[in-house]
């Protein structure tokens, strides 16, 4: 059977002053996963969201899968109050912080799913002894922080090394995400490369019909 592949369209680009609608949009598009960057002025160079819009836009996100991705330095001051405003993943940065387990295992502890991130430059070995405490793996095909960057093609070989990883695992199964860049022309690579949810931002809310782009990124998903 192929494997299912879901569109976490990321909110980064949206509209700062009408996330609630964005996020109506998602769900009305049958949509099972938003994305949500959050970002420190730190560990990357804007600033986005903290817990609180998580916890303001919960209510319209009801249904969805609601991924914190945190681009912060030392990711443990926040997995509490991501826990607390309603995030069902909290994914952190292997670079950000020194005790990548102990920030694992304290997303687990909170009773939310455990993602780690990995940048372009940050091998796939960085997970070897995490792998065991994660639900998802994000790797990053452009270096975060800014959206509307291009896809970082030799980022894919990473993207089919996590799948084989995660598919040795098949009795404690992880999704892979991948993140950054992705647009309709190049969504199908993304998926072919192994993916198992995939963010885009500036592909659906930088485009002048948000909710066409949705339907054809899904569509084509469908026939990747």
């Amino acid at each position: 059977m192929p494997r299912a592949v879901e569109l976490a369209p990321s909110l980064l680009a949206a509209d700062a002053g009408r996330l609630n609608e964005a996020v109506r949009l998602v769900r009305a598009a049958g949509v099972r996963y938003l994305h949500l960057d959050v970002m420190d002025g730190d560990f990357v160079p804007p600033i986005s969201y903290g817990a609180q819009v998580a916890a303001d836009i919960r209510e319209a996100a009801a249904g969805l899968t609601l991924i914190a991705h945190l681009m912060v330095a030392r990711p443990e001051r926040f997995i509490a109050d991501f826990a607390a405003a309603g995030a069902d993943v909290i994914t952190v940065h292997a670079e950000a912080t020194p005790h990548l387990r102990r920030a694992v295992d304290e997303v687990r502890a909170a009773g939310k799913r455990a993602g780690v991130a990995l940048n372009p430059a940050t091998p796939l070995g960085a997970l070897e002894y995490v792998w065991d405490a994660l639900d998802f793996v994000l790797i990053m095909t452009v270096n975060p922080g800014y959206g509307g960057q291009k896809l970082i093609g030799a980022c894919l070989a990473k993207v089919a090394a996590a799948r084989a990883a995660a598919d040795a695992r098949a009795d404690d199964p992880v999704l892979v995400e991948v993140d950054g860049g992705v647009k309709l022309d190049n969504i199908a690579a993304v998926a072919a490369a192994g993916a198992d949810v995939i963010v885009a931002g500036s592909a659906v809310f930088g485009a002048p019909d948000p909710a066409r782009a949705l339907a054809e990124l899904q569509a084509a998903l469908r026939t990747a």
